[in-house]
């Protein structure tokens, strides 16, 4: 399976939350501590015997590009493995990546050069955990042309755009466009193989609309099919719009579908199969509150992404900093504390108080300092006396004596981005 199977991670794409993606694309954007958002797929990737991996770059790429030497440089290239950004090459014309589709057709080289019959393709901008080789396994089995991975969507669980129908068990027959309507399953019918894979659909309690089935940015395919439907694909998305990595798997299988192509196969995100714990957990970090929302779940007594599973550790860059620790305050006297909150490597509280907080590496917390539901990334300073609550600071943002964000939400307004939800947004080197 390692050399049969190629992998394209696509990073190309500024993606959101905008306030955290203005210096970086979203696969580099930092999530629960220490890691960046593309780290779980390449986890995915790695534990799943994956070893053939180009990441297409694009957008303000080199943060991806560093952080994909420095904590990614760990495949054997004398045997055949490897993890390669790809920037557009510019081999026919002058032009960038103009979406997804037009990214895997300015790289068609690198797929017919290569020895991998299966093709496996991700959106590197989502979090998950996942084992690919049991879909790839799955794939194989069903003697499919193309395979998508599906989730539960609407209800309870995040939505999407367009809905997949299904019959004959694990077979895709049809896209439907979801307008807001209550979404019923007729795409899974009784005794469907995904209704033991996926679970039941879960009613939403505040709008009682079911669940429906929708794809996750997970795809696998045979190389000579998509060689075969490449040109008139690009051609196709040039003449309507571009392809985002979000919509890649739609348009891969609406052109597939109208011709009657019947060896569609659906695989069941978070079932019985593979060798993750089935948490089921999927995030797009779509806006602000959902990364927000996202950090904060992990500090939950059972979080629903489980970070902690021995035999699946997520991989990433980590600098050779000391240990954190908290001291007492230099003027108050008083210890510094911390109550559920993640404290990377190199963070100092000194006399300051954190809760409910995720502290990246080498952040410093104060004397009488307040942190409580924040996320500080890499390099931020809180000042003594400082009161820092719902909020998130990019790297390097340097917080003044004294200064407080998220008490007033008027006056943060008028100096920081607030989301619907009012959390408010530090960008990356601010003075406060």
């Amino acid at each position: 399976m390692p050399l049969q199977t190629l992998t394209f991670a696509f990073a190309t794409e500024r993606g959101t939350p905008a306030a955290l993606t203005e210096h970086r694309c979203k696969a580099a954007v930092p999530f629960g501590g220490k890691y960046r958002v593309i780290d779980f797929i390449l986890a995915n990737c790695l534990h799943s015997g994956l070893r053939q991996i180009l990441v297409l770059t694009q957008y303000k790429s080199h943060s991806l590009h560093k952080h994909l030497r420095d904590g990614w440089s760990l495949f054997a290239a004398e045997l055949g493995q490897f993890i390669t950004p790809v920037p557009p090459q510019m081999r026919e014309s002058s032009s960038w990546y103009a979406g997804a589709i037009d990214a895997l057709r300015q790289n068609r080289y690198l797929i017919e050069r290569s020895p991998a019959r299966t093709l496996l393709l991700l959106d590197a901008g989502l979090i998950y955990r996942m084992d690919y080789a049991e879909l790839v396994r799955f794939h194989r089995e069903q003697g499919a042309g193309i395979t998508c991975a599906l989730r539960h969507a609407g209800g309870a669980n995040l939505p999407a755009p367009m809905a997949v129908e299904l019959a004959d068990g694990a077979r895709i027959v049809g896209l439907r466009p979801v307008r807001g309507e209550p979404a019923d399953t007729n795409g899974e019918p009784p005794g469907c193989i995904l209704e033991p894979l996926l679970g039941p659909a879960q009613a939403d309690p505040m709008t009682s609309t079911a669940a429906y089935l929708a794809t996750m940015g997970v795809v696998v395919i045979e190389k000579a099919l998509l060689l075969e439907e490449l040109d008139a694909l690009a051609a196709t998305a040039a003449a309507t719009t571009e392809v985002t990595v979000g919509n890649l798997a739609v348009q891969l299988l609406a052109p597939l579908l109208e011709r009657g192509r019947t060896d569609i196969a659906a695989y069941g995100f978070g079932g019985a199969r593979g060798r993750v714990t089935p948490d089921r957990y999927w995030s797009d970090l779509g806006d602000t509150d959902a990364y927000f929302r996202a950090n904060m779940d992990l500090l939950k007594a059972d979080p629903p992404l489980d970070l902690y599973q021995p035999d699946w550790n997520i991989i990433t860059y980590q600098g050779q900093y000391p240990p954190a620790r908290t001291v007492p305050g230099p003027v108050s006297g008083n210890e510094g504390i911390f109550v559920n909150s993640m404290l990377a490597a190199g963070t100092v509280i000194r006399g300051g108080g954190v809760s409910h907080s995720v502290l990246y590496p080498q952040v410093q917390v104060d004397d009488r300092a307040i942190v409580d539901e924040a996320i500080l990334c890499d390099g931020v300073q809180v000042g003594a006396g400082a009161e820092v609550r719902r909020c998130i600071c990019d790297k390097d943002v340097v917080i003044s004596p004294g200064a407080q964000i998220g008490v007033d939400r008027a006056a943060d307004a008028a100096r920081f981005e607030v989301s619907p939800n009012g959390i408010v947004v530090v960008r990356k080197g601010q003075r406060v």
